[in-house]
């Protein structure tokens, strides 16, 4: 078997959040269960074969990590091929309203990436990142 690692996280307005994912980034829905609130109980989202994520309805108003300085300092960062592909979802991402951290840009480690906030706070990351989680040589 092989392992796999998955994120989950409460969302004030997790039908709108599930949306949003769908238009911002691409990711695709693969189940949405409701609750009796009109929100979800627990949705699942896939971007590609490698990347997933579960989110629910935050009834408990769980905190959200304040920007300090420029990044609120942690978040998901997804790794793609090229970086056209990084400058087509960045263009997607902010027509939808993603909030900019940091445009597309090359690094000083060798890859290319934007980080953005979602509606909601959270930090996501997509960017090449070549040599540092593949075998692929920098």
């Amino acid at each position: 078997m092989t392992n796999t690692l998955h994120a989950y996280f409460g969302y004030r307005d997790a039908p709108a959040a599930l949306d949003w994912f769908e238009r911002a980034f691409g990711f695709e829905r693969t189940v949405a269960y409701p609750d009796d609130k009109g929100g979800l109980a627990h949705a699942e989202l896939r971007f590609g074969p490698g990347v997933s994520f579960s989110l629910f309805t935050d009834e408990a108003g769980y905190d959200r990590a304040a920007v300090k300085g420029e990044t609120v300092g942690h978040g998901l960062c997804i790794r793609m091929g090229t970086n056209e592909e990084v400058d087509a979802l960045y263009a997607k991402a902010t027509a939808a309203g993603a909030r900019v951290i940091w445009p597309p840009e090359a690094t000083e480690w060798g890859t290319y990436r934007f980080r953005v906030l979602d509606p909601e706070g959270y930090e996501w990351t997509f960017g090449t990142y070549p040599g540092i989680w593949t075998d692929q040589p920098a």
